[in-house]
């Protein structure tokens, strides 16, 4: 079942129609992307909109996203088909928690690094990525001291700078976002 609580929409222009600045040049209505399950029923609301899809609607791009971050790739050449393909293998559009990670993902690394984890993992594509909510470093720091050491004493709890002691064992993986910290592994 498709989860109803995703928000990724997109507008779909056509470049044909941008350069011959008919009526469809302003693209299409937005359209919610966990609607759908496959590509052709897009192409069919599409072609609802009066888009020609066989002539000089045939080259499509995004005109406008919500849902994931605007910096995260330059939407205007991601093909709106290989956006829906990618989210669809990716399974973001079924799960929000893999929504939730995809969105703290792309707050430290681009679409692109997340597409070329779904063309090598498919829908495991977050089997290497850890999200730590309300997580800081000194949380961080703590976790893996106490993993790697056993317990905290008070001799070592006082004295040690587990923040800067997360930061520094982190270095190479883990990220502070939004809403914690990530660590993503590659």
């Amino acid at each position: 079942m498709i989860s109803s609580n995703l928000d990724i929409k997109i507008i779909i222009g056509s470049w044909g129609s941008y350069n011959a600045c008919n009526k469809r040049a302003l693209g299409s209505t937005w359209l919610d992307l966990s609607k759908y399950t496959e590509w052709e029923q897009i192409e069919e609301e599409l072609k609802k909109q009066g888009f020609k899809l066989d002539s000089i609607d045939e080259e499509l791009f995004i005109q406008d996203i919500e849902g994931l971050p605007s910096d995260s790739c330059n939407w205007d050449y991601m093909n709106p088909k290989r956006l829906f393909e990618i989210l669809m293998e990716s399974d973001v559009l079924y799960c929000d928690y893999k929504y939730e990670i995809l969105q703290a993902f792309l707050e430290i690394k681009n679409f692109s690094d997340f597409e070329n984890l779904v063309d090598s993992y498919g829908a495991n594509w977050d089997m290497d990525v850890h999200l730590f909510k309300n997580w800081d470093w000194d949380d961080y720091g703590r976790d893996y001291y106490q993993t790697c050491n056993g317990e905290i004493n008070s001799d070592i709890d006082n004295y040690f700078d587990f923040e800067r002691y997360g930061e520094d064992v982190g270095y190479d993986n883990a990220y502070k976002y939004s809403e914690g910290i990530i660590v993503i592994y590659e």
